[in-house]
């Protein structure tokens, strides 16, 4: 499947069917939770990870540029993020922190 040819629901459900995306629940505002396996993406789907990352990483940015972010160092020079309060809001409304899955309601049937 060229991903470039399909729409959002038709790549959604090859990513399902694929497993490299996971239906994890629903927010408790109606938004559908999904999740994206990794390692599933990076082998069978590298242009949904490549996506996600690049998503990722921008969105970083515009939190770190907007000053909810700072980046500290430790001895072995890796990156320890530290966010305020309304970036950690911001964070999870992009999906960049992970939602606690007693927020999810029960998905229905119909």
């Amino acid at each position: 499947m060229n991903p470039d040819n399909q729409n959002d629901d038709e790549m959604l459900s090859y990513y399902l069917e694929l497993g490299v995306v996971s239906l994890e629940g629903m927010h408790e505002n109606g938004e559908l939770i999904y999740s994206i396996n990794e390692e599933l993406a990076k082998e069978l789907a590298p242009e949904l990870w490549e996506s996600h990352v690049k998503y990722v990483d921008k969105s970083l940015i515009e939190l770190y540029e907007a000053g909810l972010v700072e980046i500290e160092y430790n001895e072995d020079l890796q990156a320890i993020l530290h966010v305020t309060p309304e970036g950690q809001k911001i964070a999870k409304e992009k999906g960049l922190i992970e939602i606690d899955p007693r927020d999810f309601r029960n998905i229905p049937n119909n």
